[in-house]
């Protein structure tokens, strides 16, 4: 399982054999989390760094009215906090969506990493980078899209950051998110949720059984909800951000 880290970073930065020893020896011991569990609360001081090897995570904020805004997903390879324990305490929450395999990660273990693998720590910071990026872009998706096209968009983006830890089995992966999660994610109701999920199977570009998602034409699907995967700054996978999408190519065209 701690192979999905490796694997994420391997698709910023290439990594010898001394850097994938030293990132499997963080991990001494596994913590099976169940679903819907939270990992750190906000307001809570963080002495430990988390790390998901198997299942779904997210950030999250509750507003006074008990109202939910989920900022962030997190998947298998996905550090929930790398640079957190630099502050005095949470001003997030982080919890489980599916049931969880976690590490728990000393901040020593980190910095002794960090210390002796310089291609360790560039391919960290390359995450923080990219965890900012994907903020942005969901900035972008919940101010400037349409309801379908945030949705289709989260659904593009997915697939290529589950890929590019070994998560995904014939453009299919295991989506255990209820209306209720994407609809705190979009900024949208449940209904609104429901119909546009409806509206996508209507167009053959999805299908959703048995918490298992699979897009049905990925190159349709990016174009109908404009995705460009350069946010994600992939190197080392088939979406490397060279890559151009039809979308793009057909209006520089234009």
């Amino acid at each position: 399982m701690q192979d999905a880290l490796i694997r994420k970073l391997e698709s910023f930065e290439d990594l010898t054999d001394g850097d994938r020893a030293a990132l499997r020896a963080l991990v001494p011991r596994v913590r099976q989390v169940p679903a819907r569990t939270d990992l750190i609360e906000e307001g809570h001081v963080p002495e430990r760094i988390h790390l998901i090897l198997d299942g779904y995570a997210c950030r999250y904020k509750v507003l006074p009215d008990g109202q939910r805004q989920i900022m962030a997903y997190l998947v298998p390879g996905d550090f929930c906090d790398l640079n957190v324990f630099i502050l005095d305490q949470m001003d997030h929450a982080i919890g489980t969506i599916s049931p969880c395999q976690v590490v728990e990660i000393s901040r020593n273990a980190i910095e002794e990493v960090t210390a002796h693998y310089p291609q360790v720590t560039r391919a960290l910071w390359w995450c923080a980078l990219v965890d900012e990026a994907i903020l942005r872009e969901w900035l972008v998706n919940i101010g400037s899209r349409q309801a379908h096209q945030r949705i289709a968009h989260l659904f593009c983006e997915l697939l290529l950051r589950l890929e590019a830890v070994g998560r995904v089995s014939d453009n299919s992966y295991a989506f255990p998110f209820t209306q209720t999660d994407i609809a705190d994610t979009m900024g949208l109701s449940d209904v609104h949720v429901s119909r546009t999920l409806r509206e996508l199977r209507r167009l053959q570009f999805i299908t959703l059984k048995r918490r298992v998602l699979t897009i049905l034409d990925v190159e349709q699907l990016k174009a109908y909800c404009g995705f460009n995967p350069n946010y994600l700054h992939l190197r080392n996978t088939r979406w490397s951000a060279r890559r151009q999408v039809p979308w793009l190519s057909s209006s520089h065209g234009a």
